[in-house]
């Protein structure tokens, strides 16, 4: 019998689509979370992606609570006027503390959560990550960086023990060095990239990137409709697990920046003007034979 394959989707016409979705693998019980976010007015999203874990139940609470968070933070608006590193690092660390209050209620059991988070807003996107769940920048139907694991495995990788793409099957995979809800403050890792035309993000937790490599997420980025994206994604996820593997959960992001948006708009408005005032048999030059460049700013 197939396993179902839970499937989310957010369509913002004119601003993005984000397809998101999550399966159990040959996990008994679901304990990766997500939530995609998003202000039409301001065009500005907010995905996040927790991987729980600390037995007895303990794993989907944790990544609940992360979500909770997200979920808290969003409606209270901080995201609106703090600069988007510092809503980040804000969010992170409450969702630890989160994590504290629930575990404070168990006997036996420690809420922890691995956790990726990514704000886009305006021309600018920002995220953070702690522990093994990653972020894929995909621009030219490629990855243009990877978050880099808090991982006994990483560090093997980084010392070259270890190649990049034995990660996924190393015996010693899932022993982290950070996490929310252990007895120390998270350390946080961010990242900052320009938003850029047909820049698309992937979020996900091990149980896909265990299976799936970069070139692989960046094609299944490349789909017009991301659901169908996750979909098949989670699928080849499930097939190459083989009923073994862990539980998997993943987000694409089709978001261009407002700005590409606005100023398209503003083009094909001009251009209609313009076409009421033609002289016939005149031929009319093109407004521009400059390619649009938008300059990056200081990030807030």
């Amino acid at each position: 019998m197939e396993q179902q394959i839970d499937i989310a989707t957010i369509d913002a016409p004119c601003w993005g689509t984000v397809g998101a979705g999550r399966c159990r693998g040959g996990r008994p019980t679901q304990q990766d979370d997500l939530v995609c976010l998003h202000d039409p007015l301001s065009a500005t999203w907010l995905l996040v992606l927790a991987d729980g874990m600390g037995g007895e139940g303990a794993g989907e609470l944790a990544s609940a609570g992360v979500i909770a968070a997200a979920k808290s933070l969003w409606t209270r608006g901080d995201w609106r006027n703090l600069p988007g590193a510092v809503f980040l690092e804000q969010f992170c660390q409450e969702a630890h503390l989160e994590l504290l209050r629930r575990g404070a209620a168990l006997a036996d059991a420690s809420p922890r959560a691995t956790i990726v988070a990514l704000l886009l807003k305006g021309r600018h996107a920002f995220w953070a990550h702690v522990g093994d769940s990653r972020l894929y920048r995909i621009e030219h139907h490629r990855v243009a960086g990877c978050t880099e694991d808090h991982s006994l495995v990483q560090e093997r990788v980084r010392r070259g023990e270890l190649a990049a793409d034995q990660a996924g099957s190393a015996p010693d995979q899932h022993q982290l060095l950070r996490g929310l809800g252990g007895a120390r403050r998270p350390e946080v890792e961010h990242g900052y990239a320009p938003r850029r035309r047909d820049q698309r993000f992937a979020l996900c937790s091990d149980g896909v990137w265990a299976h799936l490599s970069g070139a692989e997420l960046a094609a299944f980025a490349d789909y017009a409709d991301p659901s169908l994206a996750v979909r098949e994604a989670l699928s080849l996820v499930l097939r190459r697990g083989r009923g073994e593997g862990d539980n998997a959960a993943l987000i694409l992001v089709r978001a261009e920046p407002a700005a590409f948006h606005v100023l398209a708009s503003m083009r094909r408005a001009w251009s209609r003007i313009l076409g009421r005032f033609a002289v016939p048999g005149h031929t009319r030059a093109p407004l521009s034979g400059r390619q649009v460049s938008l300059h990056d700013s200081e990030p807030r």
